[in-house]
């Protein structure tokens, strides 16, 4: 008898945590249904890239929030964690960067290609270098972010019908890792954590409101909704003052269908 009570304990414990609600927040967002993501194409799009992990995260505009639409295995980076410095260091960046219709190239060498822009803002005004980094397919890679032939045509279609449709920048986030608390704490010896912590802002913000934030650059470094290393409030903030570059591009977000 004892030992029948001991098993239904065992079972009747292993039940209860397998019907455990994991919280929204603690798990990764899961990609809409095909259905939507049909009539989601010519909506506004957002990409963030995570390094360590491999992966590209490919989003569209529903309601006030982005909503995940794939995830996507990057084939290749080179030149491990932290951002691209020079020229010929082979890294792959990390930053924030936007991109604009005319940086699409649907015939490049690599099948097809997107240019992120690098430098940006952030890498000229600390002297950084370098050209031509791209996401692109072929599965190589010298410091680009290089995609599967089938994955580089799928992120094509949306950002090229976001174009289409008025887009008229989208916002590519490249960050190192998954800038969890727990995972800054495990870098926290990093030479690159004082960059790292500039990044992570943007991170935060996205997590937790489902927009992209508005970056600027000041005193060197990069800042998220207005804050250096803090805490970014929703846009609608009244006593944020972004720059013109970025409130220009949330217009584009907001304006287009």
């Amino acid at each position: 008898m004892r030992i029948f009570a001991l098993l239904f304990a065992i079972l009747f414990s292993c039940n209860v945590f397998s019907q455990e609600v994991i919280p929204l927040s603690n798990a990764l967002q899961a990609p809409v249904s095909d259905q939507l993501k049909k009539e989601l194409i010519g909506s506004p799009v957002f990409i963030q890239i995570f390094k360590s992990e491999r992966t590209l995260e490919l989003y569209a505009k529903v309601g006030n929030q982005f909503r995940l639409l794939n995830r996507f295995n990057i084939c290749k980076f080179s030149g491990g964690l932290g951002p691209k410095r020079v020229q010929g260091d082979f890294k792959s960046p990390e930053g924030f960067y936007t991109i604009g219709a005319s940086q699409l190239h649907p015939d490049s060498h690599y099948y097809r290609a997107i240019n992120l822009g690098f430098p940006n803002q952030y890498d000229r005004v600390n002297g950084y270098n370098g050209n031509y980094l791209m996401i692109h397919g072929d599965c190589v890679s010298i410091g680009c972010y290089a995609m599967t032939n089938s994955g580089i045509d799928q992120i094509f279609k949306y950002v090229t019908a976001a174009f289409n449709n008025g887009q008229t920048q989208i916002e590519v986030n490249i960050y190192p890792f998954r800038m969890t608390d727990d995972n800054m704490r495990r870098y926290a010896g990093s030479q690159y954590i004082s960059f790292w912590k500039q990044l992570k802002p943007g991170y935060d913000y996205f997590e937790k409101y489902k927009q992209p934030p508005v970056i600027a650059v000041m005193n060197n470094q990069y800042i998220v909704n207005g804050q250096s290393n803090g805490t970014a409030g929703p846009r609608g903030n009244p006593f944020q003052t972004p720059s013109p570059s970025a409130t220009k591009t949330f217009l584009a977000f907001t304006q287009a269908k």
